[in-house]
């Protein structure tokens, strides 16, 4: 179902043979086209192929379509991503569901209207010849990543372990000089950034430990409640952008991307593209009704179950106002 604007288009009166008429016919016809309503969007990086399905939507006027002029605005470091979306300097935002389930917990007014990723791309980065298999096996090392994040924590009461954490940098330059760090990492990139240094490296992907997070568009609550229409426009064709990102021609999106990423590089997106295809990361398996775009109501509530477990929730979030489906396909969702 696509979602559609009305809007009000004045009619002229025509009485021919005058050129003042004429004036008034061609400000008729100017008139009768269609405005196309602002929206912003807040990513969580600097463009890469991780966004490919919004620029791509954007490339190839699906937004425009739905009648929508949609503005994405680069992430990064301290990019404030829900506070923007909260305040309203945004409409949309990107960030994972535990981040939205605890800043909602906090009081910030979001919801979660559709998925990025159906299944988190973060894992954690080893040297090859690394001892460490599996999860229990970073009992005792270093891990280099997000201290802040609840996966660390869930690893450690998860596997009966503890391991020393140093804020991540951004960067890999002392995984690189330390065959003994462990290094958090996104499938779809620092590994392509460390086999280009020569080195050869393996991850252990966090959704196989059982912490499987969505990456999730979110808005504000008060958005869902007064523009019902603008939301499901932009879930509507985000989700046409991500799926012709992916499974078709990806190029006009890609050099939208190379255009507003200098650092960006053809071969990092070709790279990025055919890990999130092969692992799923997007579409999700349809055996268990996932698809582009899809949220579980109950997988989130097991989440929360989990933050809440973690003692990272420190009050029970009502999902029904943190999450919504109203705008996505149907599908034999729980």
């Amino acid at each position: 179902m696509r979602f559609r604007f009305s809007y009000l288009i004045l009619s002229a009166v025509i009485i021919g043979g005058s050129g003042c008429d004429r004036k008034e016919t061609t400000k008729s016809a100017q008139s009768s086209r269609p405005m196309l309503r602002k929206v912003v969007l807040q990513t969580d990086w600097f463009p890469q192929a991780e966004h490919g399905g919004f620029y791509q939507a954007q490339a190839r006027g699906f937004y425009a379509e739905a009648g929508l002029a949609v503005d994405i605005l680069p992430g990064g470091p301290g990019a404030g991503i829900k506070l923007k979306v909260a305040r309203g300097e945004a409409d949309f935002g990107m960030n994972r569901s535990d981040d939205i389930l605890l800043a909602a917990s906090q009081g910030l007014p979001l919801v979660m209207v559709a998925a990025t990723m159906q299944h988190d791309p973060m894992g954690l980065m080893v040297h090859a010849a690394s001892p460490v298999k599996t999860f229990a096996d970073l009992n005792g090392r270093t891990v280099i990543g997000n201290v802040g994040m609840a996966y660390l924590p869930y690893l450690e009461r998860k596997f009966g372990i503890h391991f020393e954490k140093r804020q991540n940098t951004y960067g890999i330059g002392e995984f690189l000089a330390n065959r003994e760090v462990i290094q958090q990492c996104v499938l779809t990139s620092e590994p392509y950034f460390a086999e280009q240094q020569g080195r050869a490296v393996r991850t252990l992907q966090l959704a196989s430990s059982g912490y499987d997070c969505y990456h999730v568009i979110f808005c504000r609550r008060d958005l869902v409640r007064l523009a019902p229409v603008v939301v499901g426009a932009f879930v509507q064709a985000s989700i046409r952008g991500w799926r012709d990102y992916l499974f078709g021609d990806a190029a006009l999106g890609d050099a939208l991307i190379l255009q507003r990423n200098p650092q960006m590089t053809p071969e990092l997106l070709n790279y990025a593209r055919s890990e999130m295809i092969i692992h799923r990361l997007v579409d999700g398996d349809p055996l268990v009704g996932e698809g582009i775009g899809q949220l579980s109501l109950t997988r989130l509530e097991e989440q929360a179950g989990l933050l809440l477990a973690l003692q990272i929730l420190e009050v029970p979030v009502a999902l029904a106002g943190v999450a919504t489906r109203q705008f996505l396909p149907t599908r034999s969702l729980p």
